[in-house]
């Protein structure tokens, strides 16, 4: 790779692993990369505002189901280090921000988190350093909002600051990908910011993608999850007309993904959830007004996809109907609480707004997670007071209906089957027809 002056001797700190990174956020995205800079032999120090997630990081605890704490020990021996301390930013040659990019209640970005972030680094940051935003954002944001504040130092970015932007890839949960296996995309403000980058990345990732500015990389992140957020819409509208058509969506779709060409299996749910999918394509609609653009596809797989949850509620009303009971009154026990089966991760969950929804008609709910032992304090959400209720046979035949909103795969669905009253499957994990099922 070929270097500028400028650059050559942060390239070589890198190259030789004689650098420091700072990693800016310890959730979902943040920490697998701690500790995959620490397994390699960087020395890492983390930063969070969260006090008690960076005391649990201290103790050498891990709070994120998937990531052992033997992991998290073995990084600690590296010479990790987890603080709240941001003057320590001006000890690390590296700072990678993985912090929330919410929506606000209006439906536009939120780049609080960001800007306050970066805002609270400026005066720590010193010459002869990169920062790598990886929150996912609208394209602009890299030289809009960090451009101008390292700026505002005095530094010339490119030539004695360094500024790339790289969207994580991370999928909670895949154990067939990891975070060095996962190809890496980058992109950076110069040529001389994108060779840094590329060195930043370059000894912890299998494979590197480098793109000619931040902005193609953050319209690339956009993309891949506006391309899913899309499909699943379809398959989320093709699922409702296939149900009143009196069809399986889910034999449709094991059907169709025979074809060995031209079509990509998609599957329906209860609607979308996690970090990515539910909020970042309206990154790309907000800044299109900018540039006068409508964008009716990407607006249209929302309002499809946002409105799964009140199809789910009409389902169950239905079918307690059928049983001549109300939701009113009803105990329901929700199966699955996080937004995807086999991990730990709330965010976004569309169990939550289900949850909502059936208690607002007057359900008594209650929730089975082995996941989520105790209902978590969820930013824009109401709060349950609740705790996973224990799973057995006698348990289960005293609900009116037990939802399957994320369908773990250590749940004994056999179990489930023989001694629930009314189970509404909300992602077509029962195949074969039974009595008291009801695909939703």
């Amino acid at each position: 790779m070929s270097t500028t002056t400028s650059n050559s001797e942060l390239i070589r700190r890198f190259e030789d692993k004689s650098a420091t990174i700072g990693i800016v956020g310890l959730g979902y995205v943040g920490l697998p990369l701690v500790l995959r800079y620490a397994e390699v032999g960087y020395k890492v120090i983390g930063f969070d505002i969260d006090p008690d997630k960076v005391r649990t990081l201290t103790s050498g605890e891990s709070y994120i189901r998937h990531i052992s704490s033997e992991r998290l020990a073995d990084a600690k021996r590296s010479g990790f280090l987890a603080t709240t301390d941001f003057s320590k930013a001006s000890e690390v040659d590296a700072l990678i921000l993985c912090v929330p990019t919410p929506l606000d209640h209006h439906r536009e970005p939120d780049l609080s988190f960001v800007v306050d972030t970066v805002d609270s680094l400026v005066p720590y940051l010193r010459a002869d350093q990169v920062i790598s935003l990886e929150s996912t954002t609208y394209p602009g944001t890299t030289e809009e909002e960090l451009l101008p504040r390292i700026e505002s130092r005095g530094f010339k970015v490119g030539k004695d600051y360094f500024l790339v932007y790289s969207p994580e890839r991370e999928d909670p949960g895949n154990v067939k990908f990891t975070t060095n296996t996962i190809p890496k995309v980058c992109g950076g403000h110069t040529q001389a910011c994108l060779e840094v980058g590329l060195a930043l990345y370059g000894q912890v990732i299998d494979r590197l993608v480098p793109v000619t500015s931040t902005q193609a990389a953050e319209m690339t992140k956009l993309l891949e999850n506006i391309h899913r957020a899309v499909n699943i819409g379809l398959v989320n509208e093709m699922k409702i007309v296939a149900d009143r058509m009196g069809i399986d969506i889910h034999e449709v779709i094991r059907a169709a993904a025979t074809k060995p060409f031209g079509f990509v299996p998609y599957y329906p749910g209860p609607g979308l959830g996690g970090h990515c999918i539910p909020i970042d394509p309206f990154y790309l609609t907000w800044k299109a007004r900018e540039y006068g653009v409508a964008t009716r596809f990407i607006e249209l797989a929302g309002e499809v996809n946002s409105s799964m949850p009140d199809y789910v509620v009409s389902k169950v009303t239905d079918a307690l109907n059928r049983q001549r009971k109300s939701v009113n009154g009803s105990s329901i026990l929700i199966l699955g609480i996080a937004y995807k089966k086999n991990v730990d991760d709330m965010r976004e969950s569309p169990s939550v707004i289900l949850m909502e929804k059936l208690q607002a008609l007057g359900a008594d709910i209650s929730y089975n997670d082995p996941y989520v032992r105790v209902f978590p304090k969820l930013r824009g959400h109401a709060h349950f007071d609740l705790s996973s209720v224990e799973l057995s046979g006698e348990s289960l035949k005293g609900y009116d209906c037990v939802l399957l909103a994320t369908d773990h795969d250590e749940y004994d669905y056999s179990l489930i089957l023989k001694n629930a009253q009314l189970i509404v499957d909300t992602r077509g994990r029962y195949l074969e027809p039974a009595s008291n099922v009801v695909k939703s």
